[in-house]
């Protein structure tokens, strides 16, 4: 839903918000029962074969917490729900009280791709991609604040339905 405001719009997005990834889960939940399997493989086994169960354990976190946080970069990036205060070269996206400042720079780049806006850096690099928008109109008009072009309300179409 938009809603044009004295300086920019306001923008309801209607997309869902993004979950964790449930392969995350489940690979976490095998690291918790890997562990378990190493406690009772250290009292029942000999020592070799213990220490090398550690091992497995421990390079098994470590590419866990590599995987976690290359998802965790890939997301940050992402938006899709929740509420946009929009400003000329500035964005506020308000999601279940927690709020995250976006400020353009110079060298940033607004592009549409289908209902949808994403922000390139100097680099070509994305920086934001945001959906969740009602219509493709919601997105040009986002893109345009962001631009910096000013809209103004005398353009508002009404729609009577007649009994």
């Amino acid at each position: 839903m938009l809603k044009l405001t004295d300086d920019g719009a306001k923008i309801t997005l209607q997309g869902q918000p993004n979950n964790a990834d449930n392969g995350m889960f489940w690979f976490g939940s095998a690291l918790l029962i890997g562990a378990v399997a190493v406690a009772m493989a250290m009292s029942l086994l000999s020592e070799r074969l213990a220490i090398g169960a550690l091992a497995l354990l421990i390079i098994g976190s470590f590419i866990f917490n590599k995987k976690r946080q290359q998802h965790k970069k890939a997301m940050s990036g992402m938006i899709s729900s929740g509420t946009l205060w929009v400003r000329a070269d500035e964005l506020v996206h308000d999601n279940l009280g927690k709020r995250e400042h976006i400020h353009l720079t110079d060298d940033d780049k607004v592009v549409l791709i289908g209902d949808g806006l994403q922000i390139v850096g100097s680099s070509e690099a994305r920086k934001y991609h945001i959906t969740g928008f009602e219509s493709a109109q919601e997105a040009k008009v986002t893109k345009a604040i962001l631009e910096g072009q000013a809209l103004t309300k005398r353009h508002v179409n009404i729609k009577m339905s007649s009994d």
